[in-house]
């Protein structure tokens, strides 16, 4: 593999894989390459792996007995092996209402970008977001493929709590909260779909390289959507990306 990544032991029980220092889908593709290919072919005992934008930490249940024979190994397995970098990504077309009664920011933001409403919301849903990985709250996706049109400084006072499904807008990022928290965004839409539940097998659906595309629902759909929700009739709209 050219310009394998910089190996190194992170600790007594973890290693550490560093790519280069950029957030992008190429970038992401050796990540998630290298991933993969560790999982399937070099590690028999039960590790973690674990991916952000650019980097890999590889976590052992204990402290390793060799760190440094286990880094060269990593190094010389990794550099000569011949590893794809395709990815196999799901699209999940994921509702989201727009409607002032969540949409908190929608029109500081608007105002702001000297913008409609209805142009960013058609932004908003217009793109195909990649998600890098999970992160902050179990089920938060860091999503990758926010309009340039919508980047937009988070707030300057965050707020106490936001609502469970809020949508927000935060510098280069938009995402959804996956439970009730703390929150910086701005807010300009609510989902009412499962991001995470301990109860579904595996509790968060979406994986590293998945593609998200937004639409717009009204309240009464947002209201209807919940209520599959809450009765375990819901299920996610998805299909292989072509993209």
């Amino acid at each position: 593999m050219d310009n394998f990544p910089k190996i190194k032991r992170l600790g007594e029980r973890a290693i550490l894989l560093e790519f280069e220092h950029e957030i992008s889908p190429e970038t992401l593709k050796k990540v998630l390459g290298v991933k993969n290919y560790l999982q399937k072919n070099l590690f028999k005992e039960k590790i973690e792996i674990t991916n952000t934008y650019n980097s890999l930490l590889i976590s052992y249940p204990e402290a390793i007995e060799d760190v440094y024979g286990d880094v060269s190994d990593l190094r010389d397995s990794i550099s000569t092996a011949n590893i794809s970098f395709r990815i196999e990504s799901r699209l999940f077309q994921i509702p989201v209402c727009y409607d002032e009664v969540f949409a908190l920011d929608l029109a500081e933001m608007a105002e702001s970008k000297n913008l409609s409403k209805k142009q960013i919301v058609e932004l908003h849903s217009s793109a195909d977001y990649l998600v890098y990985f999970t992160g902050f709250l179990p089920g938060f996706l860091y999503l990758g493929g926010l309009p340039p049109e919508l980047h937009f400084s988070r707030r300057k006072h965050p707020r106490s709590q936001v609502q469970k499904g809020t949508v927000g807008i935060g510098e280069k990022q938009t995402g959804i909260y996956p439970q009730e928290s703390p929150g910086g965004w701005n807010i300009i839409g609510n989902s009412p779909v499962p991001l995470f539940d301990p109860a579904m097998d595996p509790p968060c659906k979406f994986r590293p390289g998945d593609r998200i595309r937004f639409y717009s629902v009204s309240l009464e759909e947002h209201r209807r959507i919940s209520s599959e929700v809450e009765n375990g009739l819901f299920r996610f709209n998805e299909e292989k990306y072509n993209g």
